[in-house]
C-alpha cells in the first residue's frame, strides 16, 4: 500500500517559477506549477517551501504571484536544503516517510536523499504530473481535510500565544473563546467519524475501526446516536475532534466508543465529552457503561475513564440488556452518573439526548 504524502516541500528558483529570481528579477510560475499547488491543497496535503534564497524577495514574489498563503513553515536561507526539510518534517510532527521534495535540481535532490533517504524526491520537470501519481491521492477527502492548511496555520499562531502567556493554562484557555460542538452525524460528517476511528490511537478507547456501512447502518438505528464533536476558537477551527457511538436503553447507556484527536488533548476535550454525557444520563436517569480494550498506545484514555468515575465493578443494570462486544478484549467499565454542570474553560453547544428517547 502506497504511503501518501502529507507535506510536499518545494524549490522555488527553476522549479515553481522560470529562472533565477536574484538574477532575473521578474520571474514567472512555470506551467502547471500554481495548478499542482492549489489542486494539493484542495486534497488536504500541506506545502511549504525550501529554497537557497533572499527571504524577503522570494516571498514579496510568492505573495505577487497570489500562492504565499498555501505554504506552511517556509524555509528560505542559505542552509543545506536537508536541514530546512527535515525542520519541516519535526514543526509539523510528520514521519519522514509523509513528506515529499521537489528540485530542478539533481545534487539538491541527492544531498536530501543522502542525509533524510525516506524523504520522497521529485525532479521539477514532474511537477504538473504530481497530483495523478498514487502517494497524492488519498482515497477520500473530508471537510476537515479540504481545510487543513487553515487549521495548522491556526495552530502555530495558537501555539506562539500559549508560548507566550503567563498566566495559569484555565485562563490562557477562556482567552481562546473555545466554542465546542457535538452534532448527530449526518452524511458529510461520516467521512470524519470513519477518519477519526482509524487514525485516532492515543485517545481511542477501543481501537475498534467503525466503517462507513456499520455507521450507516447505526444511524439508520433508534437505539443508537452518532455524534461528532468539533472545535473553533478566535484562531480558527480544529475541525472533527472527537466522536462518541452511543448504545441507549431504558436502564442504561452504552458508550461502545469514544475517541478525540491528540491535537485537542490539552484543552480538555475528552473530560468534556465525558462530563458532557454523564450529565445527560444523569438526566434520563440511566446509568452508564463504557467499552474500553486496552491497547499499547491508549493508556491516557483509561486514565479519563478511571478519573471520570468509571469502575470494572458490576452492576444490575446490564443484566436484561444483550450487549454483544464488537472486538475482542473488551471490558465493560460502569459508571452511575451525576450532573457535572458545563464547562468552565468553553461553551459547549450540544443536542438533547434525553429529549430524543424520551
Amino acid at each position: 500500500m502506497t504511503t501518501l504524502v502529507k507535506c510536499l516541500v518545494w524549490d522555488l528558483d527553476n522549479t515553481l517559477w522560470n529562472g533565477t529570481l536574484l538574477e532575473d528579477g521578474e520571474v514567472a510560475p512555470l506551467p502547471g506549477v500554481l495548478e499542482t499547488v492549489r489542486e494539493l491543497d484542495s486534497r488536504g496535503i500541506l506545502q511549504s517551501v525550501s529554497s537557497k534564497n533572499d527571504h524577503d524577495l522570494a516571498w514579496r514574489r510568492l505573495e505577487e504571484l497570489g500562492v504565499a498563503e498555501y505554504f506552511v513553515l517556509p524555509m528560505i536561507g542559505w542552509g543545506p536544503k536537508s536541514q530546512s526539510v527535515k525542520e519541516i518534517a519535526e514543526r509539523l510532527n510528520f514521519a519522514l516517510g509523509t513528506i515529499a521534495f521537489i528540485d530542478d535540481q539533481p545534487a539538491e535532490r541527492a544531498e536530501v536523499t543522502f542525509h533524510l533517504p525516506d524523504v520522497r524526491c521529485y525532479d521539477a520537470s514532474q511537477a504538473d504530473e504530481l497530483t495523478a501519481l498514487s502517494e497524492f491521492s488519498p482515497e477520500r477527502v473530508t471537510v476537515d481535510s479540504r481545510r487543513r492548511r487553515q487549521m495548522y496555520r491556526a495552530g502555530f499562531e495558537r501555539d506562539a500565544r500559549r508560548a507566550e502567556f503567563t498566566g495559569p493554562d484555565e485562563e490562557f484557555l477562556r482567552s481562546l473563546d473555545l466554542v465546542m460542538r457535538i452534532g448527530r452525524a449526518g452524511e458529510e460528517e461520516l467521512s470524519r467519524v470513519e477518519e477519526l476511528t482509524l487514525r485516532t490511537s492515543q485517545m481511542n478507547a477501543t481501537g475498534v475501526h467503525y466503517s462507513d456501512a456499520v455507521l450507516r447502518a447505526l444511524l439508520a438505528d433508534d437505539d443508537h446516536e452518532v455524534l461528532v464533536t468539533t472545535l473553533t476558537d478566535r484562531f480558527g477551527p480544529h475541525g472533527a475532534v472527537g466522536i462518541i457511538l452511543l448504545e441507549k436503553h431504558p436502564a442504561v447507556w452504552r458508550l461502545k466508543l469514544l475517541a478525540t484527536s491528540c491535537r485537542v488533548v490539552s484543552f480538555g476535550a475528552g473530560t468534556v465529552l465525558l462530563n458532557w454525557l454523564e450529565s445527560e444520563a444523569a438526566r434520563a436517569g440511566v446509568h452508564l457503561t463504557a467499552d474500553f480494550r486496552r491497547t499499547d498506545r491508549n493508556r491516557m484514555m483509561e486514565i479519563a475513564y478511571r478519573f471520570a468515575g468509571f469502575t470494572s465493578e458490576s452492576c444490575g443494570c446490564t443484566q436484561d440488556v444483550p450487549f454483544a462486544a464488537d472486538g475482542e478484549g473488551i471490558q465493560r467499565l460502569h459508571l452511575k452518573p451525576t450532573d457535572k454542570g458545563a464547562p468552565t474553560t468553553l461553551r459547549l453547544v450540544a443536542p438533547d439526548l434525553v429529549a430524543k428517547g424520551a
